[in-house]
């Protein structure tokens, strides 16, 4: 029996943390959302970087299905096949040695600033446990994640901040040398920062950053929540640069839409988490590592990071193309592989707006972007018409009485 949707009309239960858009779906079908009322939306939010494999696609399908028919959750009291299979899978893959599973990015950060702090701690170092964090970065929505992100409107109400974060400017290096001393456990970055304006690391900063740690016996600990597990085009955005980091905290794309995260570490960086010192009721349960081991079969199949790098080509070359015909509207194009934005003249919120109007689905980033991140499957069909709808946006906006004004 379906139970009736809630109409748009009655009041909410739910917590009122989120602007919601008066838009409901019913399904949904790789890169397209059909809405309550049939009409259809090319998704080019992908659930905020989280249907990497696009809605509803069959192997991902028939893995939670056929999982759901024998065994859902039995806690790591016991050992779970499907976990260790898939921790196996991402260690042959990775820099890593250990994994360890949560349901959310945020967790998987909460993992991994415990594993840096614990390194230090079982090296006789306990007052080792500050981590250097980056301006415009983005953790997560725990008292600790925020605290490391340090946007005052994440920070605001909340009381003191968790002590043991160390902001620097964006990419500054000799911020990150000076901020460097005796309590300094290591140094958290995100390759491409998503939430905080799609601004990407550069590769030399990176190696930079990795020859820091290295020279001064800090950990390099990565938040690849968003771009890992092949939005930028490699399997995980840190290959780039030609280093791996000692800690990786990664989510969202993995899952396929499934609640899922990891921490996935050296076995030396991860010396300290020994039984007791961690643990989820839920993390690591055979759903979500049936999914998992899913979106690892498709993404790790020959040829996808590939096609993932030419598709990521097209729509650059398109995007640029528009903003060369519509530079009163379009002030720049930037990101890597799928994870792209755009930076309007008009405020962010209103173009998003915009393409919403023409059926096109973005996600809202600081510095006045609007974030494209279609699923990993897109092809010519959907860069056709994601171009065709932002062309269209693009004159609604040059229309609008306040167009060009500044954001």
């Amino acid at each position: 029996m379906t139970a009736e949707p809630v109409t748009s009309n009655a009041p909410s239960a739910l917590l009122p943390t989120y602007a919601r858009a008066d838009l409901a779906f019913a399904r949904g079908e790789g890169a397209w959302l059909t809405a309550l009322d049939g009409q259809r939306y090319l998704d080019f939010g992908s659930g905020v970087a989280v249907v990497s494999l696009g809605h509803a696609h069959p192997h991902l399908v028939a893995a939670l299905t056929e999982q759901a028919s024998r065994l859902w959750h039995v806690s790591n009291l016991y050992r779970i096949p499907e976990g260790e299979r898939l921790a196996a899978r991402l260690v042959a893959a990775t820099f890593a040695d250990l994994v360890f599973f949560t349901n959310s990015g945020a967790e998987a950060l909460e993992c991994a600033i415990k594993t840096a702090r614990k390194y230090h701690a079982s090296g006789g170092q306990p007052e080792r446990y500050r981590l250097i964090t980056f301006e415009g970065a983005f953790h997560g929505r725990t008292l600790a994640t925020i605290a490391a992100g340090g946007q005052k409107k994440y920070l605001d109400g909340f009381g003191p901040p968790v002590d043991g974060f160390d902001q620097v400017p964006f990419g500054d290096l000799d911020a990150v040398r000076a901020a460097i001393g005796p309590a300094t456990a290591g140094i958290l970055v995100e390759p491409v920062q998503g939430e905080g304006g799609v601004r990407p690391l550069p590769p030399q900063t990176l190696r930079a950053l990795r020859q820091i740690c290295d020279e001064t016996g800090l950990l390099l600990v990565l938040d690849e929540v968003q771009t890992g597990v092949g939005r930028t085009g490699k399997l995980f955005a840190h290959e780039w640069a030609g280093i791996t980091p000692d800690i990786m905290a990664i989510a969202k794309g993995i899952g396929g839409g499934f609640p899922m995260g990891a921490c996935l570490a050296t076995s030396e960086a991860a010396r300290g988490m020994t039984a007791g010192t961690h643990g989820s009721t839920f993390g690591g349960n055979p759903l979500a590592m049936a999914v998992g081991n899913a979106v690892l079969d498709i993404v790790l199949a020959d040829g996808f990071l590939e096609q993932v790098r030419e598709t990521a080509l097209r729509l650059k070359q398109r995007l640029a193309e528009l903003k060369d015909r519509h530079p009163a509207i379009i002030d720049e194009v930037r990101g890597e592989g799928l994870l792209l934005g755009l930076r309007p003249t008009v405020p962010n919120t209103e173009m998003q707006a915009a393409l919403r109007a023409e059926k096109l689905l973005t996600v809202a980033a600081g510095d006045n972007v609007v974030r494209l991140l279609p699923p990993l499957i897109i092809g010519e069909a959907e860069i056709a018409a994601a171009i065709d709808a932002i062309d269209r946006a693009c004159v609604r906006l040059a229309a609008a009485p306040q167009a060009g004004a500044a954001a």
